[in-house]
C-alpha cells in the first residue's frame, strides 16, 4: 500500500467542530474531486489505526487540504487530530473513492457527508460548469453547517438546508424524506449523489428509486 508522510501546514476552524487541515501534498501524488484516502496520525499508537477522509480541495493546488469533523467524545482519531498542530505529521495512502461526477444533477448530504461534494462544486466553479447541480443539505443546527457561505457563493438558490433539531426561520425545519424530495426535485430523470451515514444513504436512495430515478443515476459509497 502506498504510504506518504505529510507535515501539517496549517490549521484553520471551520466550525465549532469541524476544521481544515492542509498539508504538504507529496510529488506525483493525485486525485479526481470526490476521492478519499486513509489517514492516520504519525505518532506511535496511531500509525495502524487509519480512517477515510475526502479531499476538499482541488488537484491543482501546491497543497492537500482536508475538513474533518472532529468528535471529541469518541476517543479516536478525530480527537487526535483535533489535538495537532501545524508541524506534526499525517500518514496518507492509496486514493480511491466511488463519489465522481458524472453530469449536473442533485447532491443530498448529511453533516459531514458534504466533504466529497466540496472539491466538485470547487471544481465545476473552475470549470464555470455548475449549470442547474443542486445541494440539498441537511444538519442538526445552524452551527453545523460546513461551508456555509462558500455554497451560497457557488449555488445561490441552488444551496438547500434543512435543520432536523433547531427551529429557525431562515432554514427549513425537517427531515429529508419522500414529500420533501417530490417538493425539491421535479425531473427524477437526472444524476444524484449521496453522502451521510450509512442508514441516511441507503433511506434517500431508496426513495429516490421509488420515485422514478434510475439505480445506475444515483451515485454513493457502497
Amino acid at each position: 500500500m502506498e504510504e506518504h508522510i505529510v507535515k501539517i501546514l496549517s490549521i484553520e476552524k471551520v466550525t465549532h467542530d469541524v476544521k481544515k487541515i492542509t498539508v504538504e501534498k507529496p510529488e506525483g501524488y493525485g486525485f479526481i474531486p470526490g476521492q478519499a484516502t486513509e489517514v492516520a496520525v504519525n505518532k506511535i499508537n496511531y500509525k495502524d489505526k487509519k480512517r477515510p477522509f475526502t479531499f476538499t480541495g482541488l488537484n491543482e493546488w501546491k497543497n492537500l487540504e482536508f475538513t474533518i469533523k472532529i468528535y471529541k467524545d469518541h476517543n479516536g482519531i478525530t480527537d487526535e487530530i483535533g489535538k495537532l498542530i501545524p508541524g506534526d505529521e499525517l500518514i496518507i495512502h492509496d486514493v480511491w473513492g466511488a463519489i465522481n461526477y458524472k453530469g449536473h444533477g442533485v447532491f443530498i448530504a448529511a453533516g459531514a457527508g458534504v466533504t466529497p461534494f466540496i472539491a466538485i462544486f470547487r471544481d465545476l466553479k473552475r470549470k464555470n460548469d455548475l449549470k442547474m447541480n443542486k445541494l440539498i443539505f441537511s444538519n442538526k443546527t445552524s452551527d453545523d453547517i460546513i461551508l456555509k457561505n462558500e455554497f451560497i457563493e457557488i449555488l445561490g438558490e441552488n444551496f438547500i438546508n434543512l435543520l432536523t433539531r433547531e427551529k429557525n426561520n431562515e432554514y427549513r425545519f425537517g427531515r429529508i424524506n419522500e414529500s420533501f424530495l417530490k417538493e425539491q426535485i421535479i425531473d427524477f430523470n437526472q444524476n444524484f449523489y449521496i453522502c451521510g451515514p450509512d442508514k441516511f444513504v441507503q433511506e434517500i436512495n431508496s426513495i429516490l428509486v421509488k420515485l422514478g430515478a434510475r439505480p445506475d443515476s444515483v451515485v454513493f459509497e457502497s
